[in-house]
């Protein structure tokens, strides 16, 4: 039975409360716990669920058991229990339910649940090369000591190089050690969100994303425009992160070129460390075909390997399409993996470009011409705002028409790293995208094309 009295003392204690937590923290912990009762020199409050209990135990024990002695004259020792759905209690700011009259319990339901990890994608098993060496070191540095360096962890590079691999890494590494962990994507986190507003259940839904050791977000570029999303992420980082909760991030892109991204969470993103991974160099493409070759059991030759990680380039997970395309082709033809099988198997798939008529340097002279700036302002520092537009453009030709690298692009452009390149060829791609940037594509390449 609740004691009156209790309900009383604790009434009070919420709204000193109130005064010394942030709103979101009394909101999502505080507001919907009640006072039971004051005997043998114990105060019970009732919570929630568990989540809750172990988080006021764990981080507020100490403020509540001053705050609840202050008011009762003398110290006590603080307990916690679920109230029941039979209803023991009720919510802080309510008064007491009508006998026979229980409130509903408060539950978040969701369409999207928590992403299950990827046993397979471990430490062990992530090549290491000169072009994520330092996003890996960081990883498995906030594995093993989270919320101590590195908070937040801001991994950021182009598809298919390994981020979703590092998280997946750090969530089963610091499972170990039995500590709370959420991983999700940036979608989950929205469509939880939207559930939530929609449903009334906000307080529920900050209880899952705040009671969390380490908070692992799969593409954070997406919350870019969703303002009430953004505000409410906001609010999850500042928490988790004020109570030393390792926060890891991943992207497609740095923070600063994330459009649409206010300008705190910006901020914020960059206190940690920014790490970024790029297109893997030559021979860690060989080292990540010959594990994948090892772990799946395939028997290939260093010339057929070496066929592999040539005709990809840009992606890991191409690789690993590229030698499960050749290992199946030799095993529905029952024939060894030879270079014309796995040439064919590859060709089939994505056939080779046909050589470009145009050389680099014939198409960034083409748009300079075009545009009539100096040849040198392309690979040059300006950043002014015609230069930047010619600049883009050569970098999608260069990549759309000549199928360079994104590597060799950045090179040819100023040495450019490849996040400023993918940046450079989407931003044009969707100009491209209407009739009148068709129309412009088509001038350029004509001028490109036309003599001196």
């Amino acid at each position: 039975m609740q004691d009156v009295a209790a309900h009383r003392v604790w009434d009070t204690a919420l709204g000193q409360l109130q005064l010394q937590v942030t709103r979101p923290n009394y909101d999502t912990w505080l507001k919907d716990t009640v006072g039971l009762n004051t005997d043998n020199g114990s105060f019970v409050i009732g919570t929630p669920s568990d989540f809750v209990s172990e988080w006021l135990s764990t981080k507020m024990g100490p403020v509540i058991a001053k705050t609840v002695s202050g008011i009762l004259g003398r110290s006590v020792d603080l307990r916690y229990e679920v109230v029941s759905q039979g209803g023991n209690g009720h919510q802080a700011d309510e008064p007491p339910p009508l006998a026979g009259h229980s409130p509903a319990p408060a539950v978040f339901t969701s369409p999207s649940t928590r992403k299950r990890l990827n046993g397979k994608l471990t430490f062990d098993r992530f090549i290491i090369g000169e072009s994520n060496r330092l996003a890996a070191a960081a990883s498995h540095a906030v594995a093993e000591q989270p919320g101590e360096v590195y908070n937040p962890l801001f991994i950021y590079g182009g598809p298919g190089l390994g981020k979703t691999h590092l998280l997946h890494a750090i969530a089963s590494r610091a499972a170990r050690e039995d500590r709370r962990v959420l991983y999700i994507t940036c979608e989950q986190f929205t469509n939880d969100f939207v559930n939530a507003i929609s449903q009334g259940h906000q307080n529920e839904f900050r209880r899952k994303y705040r009671s969390t050791d380490i908070l692992l977000v799969d593409d954070i570029q997406f919350l870019a425009g969703k303002e009430r999303t953004q505000e409410e992420f906001f609010h999850t980082f500042n928490d988790l992160h004020a109570d030393g909760c390792q926060v890891v991030l991943t992207s497609d892109r740095s923070p600063k070129t994330i459009p649409g991204l206010q300008a705190r969470l910006c901020s914020r993103f960059q206190w940690g460390l920014l790490a970024d991974i790029q297109p893997p160099d030559e021979e860690t493409r060989l080292a990540i075909v010959q594990a994948k070759a090892l772990e799946q059991r395939i028997k290939i030759d260093p010339e057929v390997a070496q066929l592999i990680a040539d005709r990809a380039q840009d992606n890991v997970r191409e690789l690993e399409g590229f030698l499960n395309r050749v290992a199946a082709y030799a095993n529905l033809t029952r024939s060894p993996i030879t270079i014309a099988g796995a040439t064919l198997a590859i060709d089939a798939l994505t056939p080779p470009s046909p050589p470009s008529t145009l050389s680099p340097e014939a198409i960034i002279e083409g748009v300079a011409r075009y545009f009539t700036i100096p040849l040198t302002s392309l690979p040059g520092p300006s950043r002014a705002k015609p230069i930047a537009e010619a600049r883009h453009i050569a970098m999608y030709l260069l990549r759309e028409d000549a199928q360079l690298p994104l590597k060799q692009i950045g090179r040819l452009l100023g040495n450019r790293d490849h996040s400023t390149v993918i940046h450079g060829c989407r931003k044009v791609s969707t100009r491209f995208n209407t009739a009148k940037g068709r129309r412009q594509l088509a001038e350029i390449q004509a001028s490109i094309h036309s003599p001196h």
